[in-house]
């Protein structure tokens, strides 16, 4: 991978505030040709710097939405049963994220339901029919004070 210098720092952040600039709004911003910018994007994707684009939905179009945290812990720490448990994870889509954690729980997930009878059926598919989930604890967000997805590159 080719080291980000102070070019790639900016166009990153503005791309993680709008994604949606035209390349000619986005190369003005940075400072630098559009020829430039369309080159050193299309870089950055092609190295995995820019994993995807997306467009942020506001949970509020769903108000009885639910946002869980959720611990796992497994009852075997195989790495074939963790890697079982993920890839189980890896296909629900209600499985926004997924960390293997240390020192506590085995995972973490983030869930996004649209409200408590899809939370509890995703239970049911995911953590009871898996003899291998030994302690489920579940958080449920009362309110979203900040959210973030910005990672800082420079």
């Amino acid at each position: 991978m080719t080291p980000l210098d102070e070019v790639d720092h900016r166009l990153l952040a503005l791309l993680q505030d709008d994604a949606s600039r035209s390349n000619q709004a986005l190369a003005e911003a940075a400072g630098i040709s559009p020829a430039t910018a369309l080159r050193r994007v299309r870089r950055l994707v092609d190295e995995g710097v820019i994993e995807r684009q997306v467009a942020l939905v506001s949970p509020a179009v769903l108000p009885d939405s639910l946002t869980a945290i959720v611990e796992i812990t497994l009852d075997r720490q195989g790495a074939e049963h963790q890697a079982a448990f993920e890839a189980r994870v890896r296909g629900e889509p209600a499985v926004q994220q997924c960390y293997r954690v240390a020192s506590g729980p085995d995972f973490v997930l983030v869930l996004w339901v649209p409200g408590m009878t899809a939370y509890q059926a995703l239970v049911q598919r995911l953590f009871t029919q898996d003899a291998n989930v030994r302690n489920v604890r579940a958080f449920f967000s009362v309110q979203r004070t900040k959210f973030e997805p910005r990672i800082r590159v420079g």
